[in-house]
């Protein structure tokens, strides 16, 4: 008897593990079908990935970092400075928008390499490292713009995030908002697990002492990762110029939605263990969600409230499965 039950253990440990966010997002986009058939034509779902591009591209990167036992709370207003920053450098030249992406990509970049090298060097903890950058940007933001941005972003800039690819086959048309999410989130998902970064992350987030022994150079990768999510914080932001517009708020929460999203996809906030392509699927199933609550007429703060109690409980399953498991 007890050899039966061995066997029977070991063949469900064989049988694929299929994470529970598939499953939530594949009931949370049934019941949107439910209520709005139009869904399932190419202009329903393919919208719906635009809206959730910025927060997929945001959450993957912050998985890093969540991953690798911190957090990154700066991201959402690196997406105020790059949209507000964009409008203003660009100053309603179309030719300006080749100069101005890059530069905004080197600002992501640069505020992830400060975000790290005060976490690692300075030794303060992510939290309040990037909760201080998160109020510098915010503050650069608001005296770069003086609170009123000036000129438009010009339709070269705003290509990427509103523009569509026509004439494709079987869809009709894919936004170009969403091959740049397939190709970050393709090329994130390949360095989180498919090569030495990714494991090292993890190593770090699991044991940073037991990884320095092990010759992981701890601080590279810990600075490497915040690089990752800054990074895809200008992407997002650059994705939100092109179809949101420009505003002093526009990166307003994205931030705690991008942890959200993470966490919800089994990201444990202590760190050790993070999937990009949860975290993708945490972003769509929390667009899905805001969907629903729209379609039900609901106010902006039950949002919040609901996007509240999906952190608190995804934080508690997560712990919870970590106390049983023992890790």
């Amino acid at each position: 008897m007890s050899d039966r039950t061995e066997t029977t253990h070991a063949r469900t440990r064989r049988l694929p593990q299929i994470n529970p966010v598939w499953l939530l997002l594949a009931a949370l986009v049934a019941g949107i079908i439910l209520m709005n058939p139009g869904f399932v034509e190419p202009t329903g779902y393919m919208n719906f990935l635009k809206r959730a591009a910025p927060l997929a591209i945001l959450a993957a990167g912050q998985v890093y970092v969540i991953t690798s036992g911190g957090f990154d709370l700066s991201v959402g207003s690196l997406i105020t400075l790059v949209v507000v920053g964009s409008s203003m450098l660009t100053n309603n030249d179309p030719a300006a928008t080749y100069w101005v992406i890059p530069l905004m990509l080197g600002m992501g970049l640069g505020v992830g390499v400060v975000n790290g090298l005060v976490v690692c060097f300075l030794r303060v903890p992510s939290l309040i490292a990037t909760l201080g950058m998160m109020i510098t940007l915010n503050g650069l933001a608001f005296l770069w713009s003086g609170g009123a941005p000036r000129g438009y972003l010009p339709d070269t800039y705003r290509f990427f995030g509103r523009e569509l690819v026509r004439d494709v086959p079987l869809v009709g048309f894919i936004p170009v908002s969403v091959i740049v999410l397939f190709v970050v989130v393709g090329i994130l998902a390949w360095l989180m697990h498919r090569t030495n970064l990714g494991r090292q992350v993890h190593a770090i987030g699991d044991n940073p002492v037991a990884a320095r022994l092990a010759g992981v150079a701890v601080n590279r990768v810990r600075i490497t990762a915040f690089m990752l999510s800054g990074l895809s914080a200008a992407i997002a932001g650059i994705l939100l110029g092109g179809f949101a517009g420009v505003s002093t708020d526009v990166g307003s929460g994205y931030e705690l939605q991008a942890i959200t999203a993470a966490v919800l996809g089994g990201a444990q906030l202590l760190g050790g263990r993070g999937s990009v392509f949860a975290a993708f699927g945490g972003a769509l199933a929390l667009t899905a969600i805001f969907t629903l609550l729209n379609f039900l007429g609901l106010p902006q703060p039950v949002r919040q409230v609901v996007q509240g109690l999906i952190l608190i409980a995804a934080v508690a399953l997560a712990m919870h499965r970590r106390k049983q498991t023992g890790t």
